[in-house]
Parts: C-alpha cells; sequence; structure tokens
C-alpha cells in the first residue's frame, strides 16, 4: 500500500479553459484508501436478444470470446479480460461495472475491510471476486486473477506526413471502410443523484483521483457537479479517466467508451457503422478534459457508446483541474454535442421530467438550484 510521495504538479495553469482548485475545494483525492485498483476490467449488462446484440458488436469492432445461449462475452484486441459481458435477461438494463485489483491479495483485503464475502468468477473467466454497491446503488465487482485471453492483431496506425516531417513516402492512405478494431475499454460514465457521496466512495475504496472536476454554471461555491477520475498507479501513466461520475436526477449508466487505435480508424469504423444504419449520437470531435477524439453512437438497445483515441495519460503528481460545466466546453472542435448526446431529445423527454420530479422529491444532492444548474448546462 506505501508509496514513495511525489511532487505533486498543477498541470491546468494557462489552459483555456482550466483553472486550478481553490482554497478549500474538494482535494480530488483520499488521504488512506482501502486499496488502489489498476484499472477498468469489463461491464455488464441484461439484453433480451443476443443475437442482435452481438450483430451491433461486431459492426462497432468487437471480438466475441465466448457465445453461449445465456452469455456473450466481448472482447478488444489487447490481452485481458473481456471488455463486456451480456447475459440474457427479460429486459435491457446495464448490471454493473468491474474494476480490476492489483492482485488477489487486494481482493482480500477488501473483503476483510468491507465485510463482503471472496467468491470465485465464472470458469470461463477465473479468479476471485468481492461484490459491492456503491453509494447510488450501482453493482461494483473487484476482481483479481482472472485467465488472460491473448492479444489479437492490432489495427495499425497509419503513418502520417505532419508539417516538414516525411514519414510516408511513395505510399498512400487508403484506409478501409471496415469496423475499427476495439483495443480495449478506457471508461464508464455514471450518474449519481447522491454525486459527492458516492464520489468520495470510489475515492476512499479505490483509491482513485481526480483529473478534473466540472461545477454547474454559476455554483461553482457549491461544489463539483461531475469528476473525471483516474486510477493511482504511482509514477506509471493511466488513463485521464477510467470512471467519470455526474451528478443527476437519476443513478444510471451514461455512456461506456472503447479505445481505438487512431482517427482514420475511428472515422472508418463510423463510416462503416453509419451505411449499416446505425445511429451516430455525436461525433466526430476531439474533448477537452482528456483530449480524446471521439465519436458516439446508440447501440440498438439505446445504450450509448463511443470510440475514442489519443487521450490523455496522468501520473499520480497531477492535481485536478477546475472548469464549468458547460455543453459548448465538451469538445475542442466538432459539432455542437447534440440533443440525443445530452439525453435532452425528445425520445427522452418523459424518462427525464420523471426522473427530476423523483429526485427532487427524495432526500439526495439533486435539489432544485441543482436542477436550474443542470438546465443551464444544455445552453451554455
Amino acid at each position: 500500500m506505501a508509496q514513495a510521495a511525489q511532487p505533486r504538479q498543477d498541470g491546468h495553469q494557462d489552459l483555456h479553459s482550466e483553472q486550478g482548485a481553490r482554497r478549500g475545494e474538494h482535494p480530488g483525492r483520499a488521504k488512506d484508501p482501502i486499496i488502489r485498483v489498476a484499472d477498468i476490467a469489463w461491464l455488464e449488462f441484461d439484453k433480451p436478444d443476443l443475437v442482435r446484440a452481438e450483430a451491433f458488436a461486431r459492426a462497432f469492432g468487437f471480438g466475441v470470446s465466448l457465445r453461449e445461449p445465456q452469455h456473450l462475452h466481448l472482447r478488444g484486441t489487447a490481452a485481458g479480460a473481456p471488455c463486456v459481458i451480456l447475459r440474457r435477461g427479460q429486459r435491457t438494463r446495464f448490471a454493473g461495472v468491474a474494476l480490476r485489483a492489483a492482485d488477489e491479495v487486494d481482493v482480500l483485503r477488501l473483503a476483510e475491510k468491507t465485510g463482503a464475502p471472496v467468491h470465485a468468477l465464472p470458469e470461463a473467466i477465473g479468479g476471485v471476486a468481492v461484490q459491492l454497491t456503491d453509494p447510488s446503488g450501482m453493482a461494483v465487482k473487484v476482481v483479481a486473477g482472472m485467465h488472460e485471453l491473448p492479444a489479437q492483431p492490432d489495427q495499425a496506425p497509419q503513418i502520417l506526413n505532419t508539417g516538414p516531417t516525411t514519414a510516408r513516402i511513395n505510399a498512400t492512405v487508403r484506409p478501409p471502410r471496415v469496423p475499427t478494431r476495439v483495443q480495449r475499454l478506457g471508461h464508464v460514465v455514471l450518474q449519481s443523484t447522491t454525486y459527492l457521496k458516492t464520489l468520495n466512495w470510489y475515492l476512499d475504496t479505490f483509491g482513485m483521483i481526480v483529473s478534473d472536476f466540472l461545477f454547474f454554471p454559476g455554483q461553482r461555491d457549491r461544489g463539483p457537479a461531475m469528476s473525471f477520475i483516474r486510477c493511482d498507479l504511482g509514477s506509471v501513466p493511466a488513463d485521464h479517466h477510467t470512471l467519470a461520475l455526474a451528478l443527476g436526477p437519476a443513478n444510471q449508466y451514461v455512456h461506456s467508451a472503447y479505445q481505438v487505435s487512431d482517427l482514420d480508424a475511428l472515422a472508418a469504423g463510423g463510416e462503416y457503422l453509419r451505411e449499416r444504419g446505425y445511429f451516430r449520437s455525436w461525433g466526430i470531435g476531439r474533448h477537452i478534459q482528456g483530449s480524446q477524439l471521439f465519436d458516439y453512437w446508440r447501440d440498438p438497445d439505446g445504450f450509448l457508446v463511443e470510440h475514442f483515441a489519443d487521450g490523455d495519460m496522468f501520473d499520480n503528481t497531477l492535481e485536478p483541474g477546475w472548469a464549468p460545466f458547460t455543453a459548448s466546453g465538451l469538445a475542442q472542435w466538432g459539432p455542437p454535442a447534440t440533443k440525443d448526446f445530452l439525453d435532452a431529445s425528445p425520445r427522452a423527454a418523459r424518462h427525464q421530467l420523471t426522473s427530476m420530479v423523483t429526485a427532487l422529491r427524495d432526500d439526495n444532492e439533486f435539489d432544485l438550484h441543482r436542477l436550474v444548474g443542470l438546465l443551464k448546462v444544455a445552453i451554455s
């Protein structure tokens, strides 16, 4: 558990959209977490139609590591565990997230501190797990010791001629319109009505670190309303965020993101999806927090999934940035954020209204002031 102290850096000075913390604001990390998780492992979904789910998954760029009547395991090209585990269910739902511990010892330590039992994972996956529930009611597994799927051939990035640098001579760029090859699961974004309580639980339990905080327009003094959270790997750089958590009127999955090799793979793969009638929610563009190239799609069950490439990597010395939470601040370039991406389309209106009314009635962090702040996000 002990790690050598590293000097902290404020890497957010003089950037066009970010600033560091003010005195007394949330530090973005815990002093003495139970364990430090190493990465996200997989996501779990229940779906009634696994045939339809597999068709989209293959078009999106997943491989299949296990296919059974009641289970479908989707993988990327990187070695390791599956990215997504689908179970046949009566209704479509997000069933939870699995985080990868550094080793089995950390799983045992977590079990001892939380009182949750250790159980064996299915033989097809191997290893052990502790099943927890975060304060918003989301199922969270912590896993270790799984069988490692061997790496598969990757999609080579294009050789680029940039400025005076000439790397491609007597050759052309002709990316085929084929499914881009998903390399790995990068992150999941969740919404919580108990955002601050849930954020602190992830930091205290899993040793994660906030890379960036967002606050509702005009409400910085009320504290953050979204955080992009990375794993603490010490001096080893980690993804800008493995988990993103936002305050909102419902406890729910927002989207998940899967890495591809480069912009050409992302764009050509997007053309492949578009030509087959799948719905692009938003893209292509480049984010601000995390800097990823992005392209968002809806799967046939309505879940939002993202292809991304070229994301930021931070070690544990970088302090959190702070920025306003605005629709225009979600991208450096690209088309404006769509109503579908912001969950503000007519399709989502009834569900959103019901969620807001319910949240305002309940005892949680989503009060009337926060509702006003959230409504300003879409028009800011």
